[in-house]
């Protein structure tokens, strides 16, 4: 188990981080809320930046932290991130800022406290780097996209 250090910086999400759990025993991620103090209008093709309300400190620089679109506001309002993910470094201790992108032909209103983005901490593999020539021949090699058919 890693422990990863946090700061509540606003204050309506409480005295504690109940509020940063995982809903269901199987989720990966933990939603992030828009710490707003009234709602917030994204029109059609904007960007805006929204507050998360808490910082973190992963500290281990073996641990990253990826902040990623909920796919139901995604698939059914258009609202994604600005940024497609948001990649939190392990020194990174500053607050967690939301990117938030409305590829819809509509308005959309984000109230305070929504979700409207989830946090996944996951590993990261620091490779060493082996320079070479050229490669050892595969079946595959060098051929790219729709290679193996439909």
């Amino acid at each position: 188990m890693c422990t990863i250090d946090i700061m509540i910086l606003d204050k309506k999400l409480g005295c504690d981080v109940s509020c940063l759990k995982y809903q269901t025993p199987g989720s990966s991620a933990l939603d992030l809320q828009a710490m707003i103090c009234s709602t917030v209008t994204v029109n059609p093709n904007q960007v805006i930046l929204l507050p998360s309300g808490i910082a973190i400190f992963i500290r281990d620089p073996l641990i990253t932290a990826i902040i990623l679109p909920r796919s139901g506001l995604g698939h059914n309002h258009g609202i994604i991130l600005g940024n497609t993910i948001g990649l939190i470094d392990s020194d990174y201790q500053g607050e967690l800022m939301i990117s938030v992108w409305n590829r819809s032909l509509k308005k959309f209103h984000i109230k305070p406290g929504d979700r409207i983005a989830q946090l996944l901490f996951v590993p990261i593999i620091r490779p060493v780097f082996n320079l070479v020539s050229k490669f050892t021949s595969t079946l595959r090699n060098k051929s790219g996209f729709g290679h193996s058919g439909v």
